[in-house]
């Protein structure tokens, strides 16, 4: 009896730890975009985790916007005229093992234009690259770990 209580009270640590590191995906956090065409920061993105295990993304704050408190003029769904800041633009994004995420989609707000998207954690979580894609014609960004 006293052994499997000592046991018990050995396994305990471990499997808190094991709680804790299912808590949370690895890319959640914040996340700094960056222009594949200037190599400038363009805004911060939260990434969350639902309880479902799906990862959304949203644009916490524009870096040196076009225009004050801009709204995606351009998009054609739910978000039509809403603050960019602030706006979901990475929907329905799953885990697929590795540090990939792929099964979601991303919405360019300056375009209006939502994309098949797909993410990888890279250089040991410390980049995100993040692709978009029509087809099979893709464009990617790696964005910075915050």
């Amino acid at each position: 009896m006293r052994n499997k209580l000592i046991a018990g009270l050995l396994a305990l640590p471990v499997l808190c730890l094991s709680t804790v590191a299912m808590a949370a995906d690895p890319v959640v956090g914040r996340w700094k975009t960056i222009d594949g065409d200037t190599g400038k920061p363009k805004s911060i993105v939260e990434i969350t985790q639902a309880a479902d295990g799906t990862i959304t993304g949203r644009i916490v704050e524009l870096i040196n916007p076009s225009r004050p408190n801009p709204v995606c003029d351009k998009c054609s769904d739910d978000r039509k005229g809403k603050p960019i800041t602030g706006m979901e633009i990475i929907r329905g994004m799953k885990a697929q093992g590795g540090g990939r995420y792929a099964g979601g989609t991303i919405l360019k707000p300056d375009e209006g234009k939502v994309y098949k998207s797909k993410m990888e954690l890279v250089e040991g979580g410390r980049k995100l690259e993040v692709s978009g894609c029509v087809a099979f014609i893709c464009k990617s960004q790696v964005w910075e770990r915050q």
